[in-house]
Formats: C-alpha cells, structure tokens, sequence
C-alpha cells in the first residue's frame, strides 16, 4: 500500500497509526479524512470569510501599477472569482475602472 507525502515537509517516509499518518521527520500528524486543510480560505480585513459572488469594499486607496488612475477607498464590487497562489487573490471588476485582482486584506465585506 502507498502512503501520501507528508503534507509539511513533502517527506516519502510516512507511517501509518491506527486512523492518523505519521511523519517521522518533521513529527507532523494528519488524518486522511480530515480534508480541511486542503481548503483555500480567503478571509477580508475584519477576518469574514469570502466567497464567489459576495460584495465587497475596499478600506484603502489603491494604486494602479502602469496607470494614473488609482481605486479609490469605498469603491464596491462583487468577486467574480478567487485564485489561490498569487499575492492578489480577489479577481473583481470595478464600475468605469476595469478588472483587477486585489488582495483580501485591502476589503471588507459589504
């Protein structure tokens, strides 16, 4: 039988006990079922969860790299989608100011 790698430190020598896997060389335990950790959460500045479709306010002017024109505080949107391994993880569309990806920690929850 083949074990996964450890989720930490991607080490090939796991064992199993009972329910959990155990990594004996960074002593990281997991259980198989438990899938929560394999979630991307994104969470806005005030810590509320967010998702596709869920309206949201910037808290902070921002500016734009290559324009003049700038996002301004208080600006609204909805999150078209969520894109996990970038700095910018909010894919939005601004009214009269186009598509950016904005970080979460830049927005609140409407």
């Amino acid at each position: 039988m083949s074990l996964p790698p450890c989720p930490q430190c991607k080490s090939a020598f796991v064992y199993q006990d009972q329910a959990n896997f155990v990594c004996p060389e960074c002593g990281h335990e997991w259980n198989p079922k438990d899938s929560e950790d394999d979630v991307f959460v994104v969470r806005d500045s005030n810590g509320n969860l967010l998702e596709v479709g869920d309206k949201i306010t910037l808290i902070k002017d921002l500016k734009v790299k290559g324009s003049s024109q700038g996002l301004k505080i208080g600006a609204k949107t909805e999150i078209r989608r969520i894109v996990e391994g970038k700095d910018h993880e909010l894919d939005c569309k601004f009214a009269g100011v186009g598509e950016f990806m904005v970080t979460a920690k830049f927005v609140k929850k409407a």
